[in-house]
């Protein structure tokens, strides 16, 4: 008898923990912890760059680099005119890198357009400013790289 008591019992009380109400949830937090998250918002709503792909076509050390950066650099926009081209000097090097590209495929097909005339061009992941508009790719240009094997 007390085996079924202590059976029913058992078996009862567990369900009596189910039997809770659904209530509110109050937190209490500092104000500066809602001023802090509201100038992180500010900042990123601010921030005119995001993560994405450039073609980086020139890279020199020395005295003249900065001379043999513009004479590329004008030879590039001149090709190349709709895709916007920045130069940048991380110590020691000067850089050159094209485009902003959201992703790498996207930077990948211009890489193929731009690896003939500048031959070190390769994708590398950089701080981009977001394109307003893709720049396009013609179907000649496309067909220029399937006729030299490249795809």
């Amino acid at each position: 008898m007390r085996h079924i008591l202590l059976f029913v019992l058992l078996a009862v009380l567990p369900l009596c923990g189910f039997s809770q109400k659904k209530g509110t949830l109050y937190i209490d937090q500092d104000s500066r912890v809602e001023k802090l998250m509201k100038r992180q918002r500010d900042v990123y709503a601010e921030s005119n760059t995001m993560s994405g792909y450039r073609i980086q076509i020139f890279m020199e050390i020395g005295n003249e680099a900065i001379q043999h950066a513009e004479v590329v650099k004008k030879s590039f926009m001149e090709q190349f005119p709709d895709i916007p081209i920045y130069l940048t000097y991380e110590q020691p090097n000067y850089r050159l890198r094209v485009g902003d590209f959201r992703n790498r495929v996207e930077a990948e097909k211009y890489v193929r357009l731009i690896k003939p005339s500048f031959n070190l061009a390769f994708v590398t992941a950089d701080v981009i400013n977001p394109p307003q508009k893709p720049v396009p790719v013609t179907s000649e240009e496309e067909d220029q790289g399937e006729e030299t094997g490249e795809e």
